[in-house]
C-alpha cells in the first residue's frame, strides 16, 4: 500500500465536491487519499465585500499554508480564486477539464425575454445581488440604473439570502449551482457576461518537492483546459489584476484553433475596453499578454490607473 495522499480542502458543499472529484480521480489511478477540512479567510468574513478585503488569494491562503505546513499533500481550488503568482514552494500539480463557464442570474419577480433580452419591463432600478466587481461592472454596464447589494457566503448561503430579500435576483457562476445540483429553474445564463478568468476550472496544487503528489496528480490534468486558462491567467497577470479588479476573459478551443476575448471595466461599469482574437494552438503561447498589451494601449490602460487611484 502507497503513502495516502492529504487533499486539503475548504469544507463547503461545493468545495468538497471539487475534492472529491480528485480523491475518485486518484484512486482510478491507484493511489489513496482523503480529505482534510480547513476554513479559509474568505470563508470566516462572510460580511465584508471581497473587494474591500483587498487581498489576493483569501479562498487559497490557509490551503497554501497547510501545504507549506505538510499537513496535506495536495489542495484543490476553484481555479479562479487561485492568485496568478503561486507562494514560492507550492506549483500546479494538475488542472481538470473545464465545467460550465457562464454566469447565471438566479432572478425573482415579473421578468421576460423582450427582444432577446431578458428584462423587467418597465423597471428600470433592478435590485441585483453580487459579490464579484467583474460582474457588478459588467451589469451596470449593460443596466446602469440598477442598484447592486453586495451577497456573500457559499452558493447554499447565497441562494438562501435571495429568498428572504427583497432582490430581483443575484449573479452566480455556473459551475458552482450545476455541480452540486443546486441550480433552480428561475435562472438563465448570462451569455452577454464575460466569465473570470480560470472561471469553471478546478486546479490543484501540491509542494514542488513532492514528486509523488506531483506523478499522482499528472494522470488527470486536462492539457487543453491547462492551455486555455493559462492564457486567461496571463492575461490578467499582465493587467495585474485581482479580485479588486473587473477583469474578465475565456480562451476557448476549437478546431486547433484558440478564440480568445477579454475585457477590462471601470469600477462603475461605465467604461469599458474589451479585446477578441482567433489564432491557431500552436501560435497561442503567448497570447494572454498579447492581448492585454493591445487592451492596454486601447483604452485599458487609463481604466486601470484609475481603478488604482481609486484604491489609494
Amino acid at each position: 500500500m502507497g503513502q495516502i495522499i492529504r487533499i486539503g480542502t475548504r469544507e463547503s458543499q461545493l468545495a468538497v465536491w471539487q475534492a472529491t472529484q480528485v480523491k475518485e480521480l486518484l484512486a482510478q489511478h491507484g493511489y489513496t487519499a482523503e480529505l482534510v477540512y480547513i476554513k479559509s479567510e474568505g470563508d470566516i468574513d462572510l460580511k465584508t465585500p471581497l473587494y474591500e478585503m483587498g487581498v489576493q488569494g483569501i479562498f487559497t491562503r490557509s490551503l497554501d499554508l497547510a501545504l507549506l505546513n505538510n499537513t496535506i499533500d495536495i489542495a484543490v481550488h476553484s481555479m479562479k480564486d487561485v492568485p496568478t503568482q503561486l507562494p514560492k514552494g507550492i506549483i500546479q500539480a494538475a488542472v481538470l477539464p473545464r465545467g460550465p463557464v457562464k454566469d447565471l442570474l438566479v432572478w425573482k419577480g415579473d421578468w421576460s425575454m423582450v427582444n432577446g433580452e431578458w428584462i423587467m419591463p418597465g423597471k428600470a432600478e433592478q435590485q441585483i445581488a453580487t459579490s464579484s466587481i467583474r460582474r457588478k461592472a459588467q451589469w451596470l454596464n449593460k443596466f446602469p440604473s440598477s442598484q447592486i447589494h453586495n451577497l456573500r457566503g457559499n452558493v447554499n448561503t447565497r441562494l438562501r439570502k435571495l429568498k428572504e430579500e427583497d432582490w430581483d435576483g443575484a449573479i452566480f457562476a455556473a459551475a458552482g449551482l450545476e455541480r452540486i445540483n443546486l441550480r433552480p429553474e428561475n435562472s438563465i445564463e448570462l451569455d452577454w457576461m464575460l466569465p473570470a478568468p480560470a472561471q469553471g476550472a478546478i486546479m490543484v496544487v501540491c509542494r514542488e518537492e513532492d514528486s509523488y503528489a506531483l506523478d499522482a496528480c499528472v494522470h488527470f490534468n486536462d492539457a487543453d483546459t491547462d492551455f486555455c486558462t493559462k492564457i486567461e491567467r496571463d492575461f490578467l497577470r499582465a493587467l495585474m489584476g485581482g479580485c479588486s479588479t473587473p477583469i474578465s476573459a475565456y480562451a476557448e478551443m476549437k478546431d486547433d484553433e484558440i478564440h480568445f476575448k477579454g475585457n477590462i471595466l471601470s469600477l462603475d461599469g461605465k467604461q469599458k475596453a474589451e479585446f477578441e482574437i482567433t489564432m491557431p494552438v500552436w501560435e497561442a503561447t503567448d497570447m494572454g499578454s498579447y492581448a492585454a498589451e493591445q487592451i492596454l494601449n486601447h483604452g485599458g490602460q487609463a481604466i486601470a490607473d484609475s481603478i488604482q487611484h481609486a484604491a489609494k
